[in-house]
């Protein structure tokens, strides 16, 4: 007779838990560096976009003579396909806005997300 017990192959439970310890501790390794690479590309996004939005809004300007009534002019005269959106706040609704000379139309935009990034400046302030 054939002793079933030394024939049976698997893992013990101490190697199963060598092994999940390991991935454990390459994960704590590795989950927080890709959250700073998440955020460090954001806000790489959030300078291009601001500088997009602050270029049209120069050309505009230049063009007409005045500054656009809103973001939204922007597309509408084609002078951006679309109101870029801000990658902190995730929607293309919370830009805020200065206005130009006189109270009217927008000369300036900023991001309207909380927080600071990780040069240590307010996003508002960017």
């Amino acid at each position: 007779m054939v002793n079933r017990v030394a024939n049976k192959r698997g893992f013990t439970l101490v190697e199963l838990l060598v092994v999940l310890s390991i991935i454990a501790l390459l994960l704590s390794i590795a989950a927080p560096r890709y959250f700073q690479h998440v955020e460090r590309s954001k806000e790489a996004v959030l300078r291009e976009n601001l500088a997009t939005l602050r270029d049209a809004l120069d050309q505009y300007n230049a063009d007409k003579g005045h500054w656009p009534d809103s973001l939204e002019t922007l597309a509408q005269e084609h002078y951006l396909r679309a109101v870029p959106t801000d990658p902190l706040t995730e929607r293309n609704d919370t830009w805020t806005t200065e206005p130009g000379e006189e109270g009217s139309g927008v000369r300036d935009v900023k991001s309207g997300a909380e927080g600071e990034g990780a040069d240590g400046k307010p996003y508002a302030g960017w």
